[in-house]
């Protein structure tokens, strides 16, 4: 499905990543609160009214219902639609069910003018990020259908190695996924949670931007280490004259 806003000369989209909830709103995920993490976020995007949320990922830390019900409840203060794609802690059934009431949508293709922004599902049996048959031939038809000038993707998972412990659990099938990438010039970045660090990058001139966490933050290092450094996200801004920008924000 596609979700086709109305035209206009620039929007402003939120990306929100590893909210890691738990069942309770007290509840502490490596020394933090996420779920007072992500509710002072809400607050402020209450005051800044962005055209829509996009959430790549790991949503919940346990995937029990109580921790989507709460994710529920923390979105519900947002006036704009909130697009999901899954990460590997992530349950997918249960994001299905969250998807049927607002502010919550289903679609994964996202039409602006001058933009398609494309919500890859890189979950998979493991902790790791894949790019199956099933995606490939989606995103090519995606790429192929597309009015637009410009696309970018969105996913969990980051596209190339970090030279950090992170990368055990990156993408598993790189090779396919720059194939695609590189076979649709008209694709200009892509954007995924999972590293819990904020960073930007070229690869093959293509834009790579990791948005931080808005629990708590990884640091780029060989061995797991965490920091509590304040609710995170990410600002997007896509022109219709083919501009983008993106600015890291934190409380």
């Amino acid at each position: 499905m596609q979700y086709v806003f109305s035209p206009k000369n620039a929007y402003r989209l939120v990306q929100i990543t590893d909210c890691h909830l738990l069942q309770s709103a007290d509840g502490y995920y490596q020394q933090v609160q996420p779920a007072k993490h992500l509710a002072a976020i809400i607050r402020q995007l209450q005051t800044e009214l962005p055209d829509a949320v996009i959430l790549t990922g790991d949503l919940t830390q346990d995937h029990s219902e109580a921790s989507y019900s709460l994710l529920a409840e923390l979105m519900q203060g947002l006036n704009c639609p909130v697009f999901i794609t899954p990460g590997n802690h992530d349950d997918e059934t249960m994001l299905k069910q969250l998807c049927v009431a607002p502010p919550f949508r289903i679609d994964q293709s996202l039409q602006l003018q001058g933009w398609q922004l494309v919500l890859l599902n890189t979950k998979g049996a493991t902790p790791a990020g894949v790019f199956p048959k099933a995606q490939q031939q989606w995103l090519a038809q995606q790429c192929r259908d597309s009015t637009q000038a410009s696309i970018w993707l969105f996913c969990h998972h980051h596209p190339v190695p970090l030279n950090c412990f992170i990368d055990k659990h990156g993408q598993q099938d790189q090779a396919a996924l720059w194939y695609s990438i590189k076979a649709h010039p008209q694709i200009r970045g892509i954007a995924h949670g999972h590293a819990h660090y904020a960073y930007q990058r070229q690869e093959q001139g293509i834009n790579i931007v990791g948005c931080p966490a808005s629990s708590v933050q990884f640091l780029p290092s060989a061995q797991w280490q965490t920091v509590n450094a304040g609710p995170q996200w990410c600002d997007w801004h896509f022109s219709a004259d083919g501009e983008v920008s993106w600015q890291f924000r934190r409380l």
